[in-house]
């Protein structure tokens, strides 16, 4: 997998299809490969090239030490965009890769053609900074939380009710979250970076096409954040899916898959 030293850190990428540059930007404590499965040979068969890359903090990516910052994200970004040439591109992101993008849109107007924001949030609140903080918490101490209890609290904030209720789903993610369990500083830090107090007032500067997909069961950063989100981006498409968490990208990839590509093919 190649990679790209920027903001001096190295990120790995993989880029895949030909058409208009799609970069994805994916949630924390998760590899690039998230995407791997469904959104990336949906969007290059729609005539896309599609740009993955794993955060700061997630291997095979350097893990630099800690905090981060949600800026240090978005420079991360800024400048693998302009060290692949594809400005201005498209750009998608879930949950901290939403916050990213829109930070990105915001701060680097000439960068970002399109956007769409997936699971995202302009300003939290206490129980939502605690989660963060809890879970990077978590992560930190390693084998003193037992594997088979993090997948299982993990798996409750991810996923709607009705998608827990399938038992080869749970048990498919209970196996992988057992044998890939989110630990260590990096992801730690990646958590943290998502308190970020109020930045919905900044977000009135986004002035591309924009569009705000939440998931109604989506615990993390439920509808209302995104609504606000939308609301404080001019001219912002603003859509519900239903029966779904905070990865609705996984749990409905064929109704966020036909979103995104509709949306991108009015955006370019």
């Amino acid at each position: 997998m190649p990679t790209a030293t920027v903001n001096g850190v190295q990120l790995s990428y993989r880029v895949r299809g030909e058409g208009d540059p799609l970069l994805l930007i994916g949630p924390a404590a998760s590899p690039a490969a998230v995407w791997d499965r469904h959104q990336v040979p949906d969007l290059v068969r729609a005539g896309f090239q599609v740009i993955t890359f794993d955060l700061r903090g997630s291997a095979p990516s350097d893990t630099p030490p800690g905090p981060y910052a949600l800026d240090d994200f978005v420079t991360d970004t800024a400048e693998l965009i302009r060290r692949l040439d594809i400005a201005p591109c498209l750009v998608a992101g879930v949950s901290i890769g939403a916050m990213i993008a829109q930070e990105l849109a915001r701060e680097h107007p000439g960068l970002v053609g399109g956007l769409a924001l997936l699971a995202t949030r302009g300003r939290s609140d206490a129980f939502r900074d605690a989660l963060a903080r809890g879970c990077a918490d978590a992560m930190r101490a390693g084998d003193a939380v037992p594997v088979w209890f993090s997948s299982v609290a993990t798996m409750s904030q991810l996923f709607a009710p009705d998608t827990l209720a399938d038992d080869k789903f749970a048990e498919d993610w209970l196996t992988t979250l057992s044998l890939f369990p989110q630990r260590g500083e990096g992801f730690a830090a990646q958590y943290e970076a998502t308190v970020t107090g109020d930045r919905l007032p900044a977000l009135g500067g986004i002035r591309c096409p924009t569009l705000v997909l939440a998931f109604a069961h989506d615990i993390v950063m439920p509808p209302a954040m995104g609504r606000a989100v939308a609301r404080a981006i001019p001219g912002s498409r603003f859509e519900l899916l239903e029966d779904c968490g905070h990865f609705g990208f996984l749990e409905r990839p064929g109704d966020v898959n036909r979103i995104l590509v509709d949306f991108f093919r009015t955006a370019v």
